[in-house]
């Protein structure tokens, strides 16, 4: 996943500078995703967290890309209901303004149902159709869900061949055996021509 640095550093500012001691207790706040997509230009970033700001709204969780010529971003936002109802009536408006497509829809805190232990997995092969798709059908089949994921395209060094990687983090249920299951994997893997690391993410 490609992130322009320039964007990269607003959201953070953004990020850091919005209620950096929440006071109230988050029982009595409510949850909106939002996502927007555009041409991408410098400052679009500021433009669009300093509008949450100005809502009394914060930024939980966030995650941004460029793709091609085009911005992406998906976030979680949390306030009390005022704040967020107050913040869903200027996104149209805010759409208009900032050339942006906005998609946005109240949610809740994730609430886990069973323990899950997170694993990151990494694995690179030569580019070819149907690599996420695999990996993806390897995952549901085993009930384990995709919780991150991020892909890339690049030359490899000195051939120029082709090259696509895939980065993901996977909530392994608490009682799966995850010996076995790593083994698996990685058998899957190698049936497919992908190289494969899959191991526990650290802290």
């Amino acid at each position: 996943m490609c992130i322009r640095d320039s964007n990269h550093a607003e959201l953070q500012y953004a990020k850091t500078d919005s209620h950096p001691m929440r006071m109230t207790p988050p029982a009595t706040l409510d949850y909106l995703v939002i996502t927007a997509s555009g041409e991408d230009r410098v400052g679009l970033v500021e433009r669009f967290t300093g509008r949450i700001v100005d809502a009394g709204c914060n930024i939980e969780e966030s995650r941004m890309a460029l793709l091609g010529g085009h911005f992406a971003i998906i976030m979680l936002v949390s306030g009390r209901w005022d704040a967020l109802s107050k913040l869903e009536a200027k996104l149209d408006g805010l759409s208009d303004e900032l050339g942006l497509a906005i998609i946005h829809k109240r949610t809740r805190h994730p609430e886990r149902k069973q323990p899950l232990v997170p694993y990151h997995i990494e694995v690179v092969a030569m580019d070819h159709p149907g690599i996420v798709h695999s990996l993806a059908n390897y995952f549901s089949r085993q009930g384990i869900n995709i919780e991150e994921l991020s892909t890339e395209t690049y030359p490899a060094p000195h051939t120029g061949t082709p090259m696509f990687s895939v980065s993901m983090t996977v909530g392994v249920p608490a009682d799966m055996h995850i010996p076995t299951l790593r083994g698996d994997f990685l058998d899957y893997c190698d049936s497919l021509n992908l190289d494969a690391i899959f191991e526990p993410v650290r802290a």
